[in-house]
């Protein structure tokens, strides 16, 4: 005859077994055995590099988690989670204000501002007037005849709408009221025009460039290559995206170059007006991350952001050229996930 006493008694040892089974699994690693998570980021094109650092740390500590990286033009990475209803992990924009004006609140719920940069002119050993270009003639350079230079879409990337920006703002520095009307005018579909006391920059849909002299492209990043291959002579990009890519460049005085907060000031003279509508005014340059309100991952999203925050991406970013901002900071600390507020400050 059984021993019922001895039946409880083994009973009661497998459901403590398979209790404390399933307490590992729902406390062990992001990267557990029995669960396979495919993480999506959406991100800036001047991000590339420092995320495929972090995501090869961060998948290498959590073996089933894929981290699936998606550059883009800030403003394209957005709308795919606003106007397409893509679901992704992870929101990296190289304007952070794009993330409040653009996803908030019906997005996000918060924001971090985690990283900085500056607007430099780049080219090749084999560019037109390389031996020739400094940081006083630039504006010269790009005028003269043989030479086709390039930016971004400013309807689609910060780099983009960044550019006309520096431009314009040079006029005041060097001197010279015809740059912007030579350079970017004479050449597309893009106008300005000074309203009271601020340079309005239109950028409509069909931005008409003149192609033998200007070329434009939806990615900052995109224009790299065709630099290096000989297919343009220079090229509007990110400090970083310079140095990451071995690019040649001319750093622009900090009055134009939208790096410095002391100009500030300086840099809100000058706003652009994108053919959605959206009006994007100068600043200096700040990058913004969050995990949007439909993340399939959040936790996981969340645990990504503590590389990203922590010492790995501030070493990450600084030796790729983006400054990191040590800690970060963010708009609203009770909105921001418990894991990361160790990492972040509130603004």
């Amino acid at each position: 005859m059984m021993n019922m006493h001895t039946t409880s008694k083994r009973h009661g040892a497998v459901i403590l077994v398979v209790t404390l089974l399933l307490s590992v699994c729902a406390l062990g690693c992001v990267g557990g055995d029995d669960e396979k998570v495919t993480l999506k980021v959406l991100h800036a094109g001047s991000l590339t590099s420092p995320m495929e650092e972090i995501k090869a740390a961060f998948e290498e500590d959590n073996p089933n988690v894929t981290v699936n990286l998606e550059p883009a033009g800030s403003i394209s990475c957005v709308r795919k989670i606003t106007d397409t209803g893509i679901e992704a992990d992870v929101l990296g924009s190289a304007d952070y204000t794009l993330i409040p004006s653009m996803m908030m609140p019906d997005y996000a719920d918060w924001y971090a501002i985690f990283a900085s940069n500056e607007m430099v002119l780049t080219y090749s050993d084999d560019s037109a007037y390389a031996d020739e270009i400094t940081q006083d003639n630039w504006h010269d350079i790009l005028g003269r005849e043989d030479v086709i230079w390039a930016f971004s879409n400013p309807n689609m990337d910060p780099c983009g709408y960044r550019t006309p920006m520096v431009i314009q703002l040079a006029e005041d520095y060097y001197g010279d009221d015809q740059i912007f009307e030579d350079l970017v005018e004479a050449d597309s579909a893009i106008t300005c025009e000074l309203v009271d006391g601020v340079y309005v920059i239109t950028t409509p849909g069909d931005l008409a460039p003149n192609t033998d002299r200007l070329t434009i492209r939806d990615k900052s990043v995109e224009l790299v290559s065709m630099v290096l291959e000989g297919g343009l002579d220079y090229t509007w990009e990110y400090l970083s995206v310079a140095k990451q890519n071995g690019l040649n460049y001319i750093t622009m005085p900090d009055e134009i170059n939208l790096s410095a907060v002391k100009f500030t000031d300086t840099y809100n003279t000058v706003e652009v007006h994108t053919s959605d509508g959206g009006i994007q005014v100068g600043k200096p340059i700040v990058y913004g991350i969050t995990i949007p309100k439909n993340a399939p991952h959040p936790d996981v999203a969340a645990e990504f952001l503590t590389y990203l925050f922590g010492e790995l991406g501030q070493d990450t970013f600084d030796a790729l050229g983006q400054p990191p901002i040590v800690p970060a900071e963010a708009n609203e600390l009770e909105a921001v996930p418990d894991i990361l507020k160790d990492y972040v400050r509130e603004m």
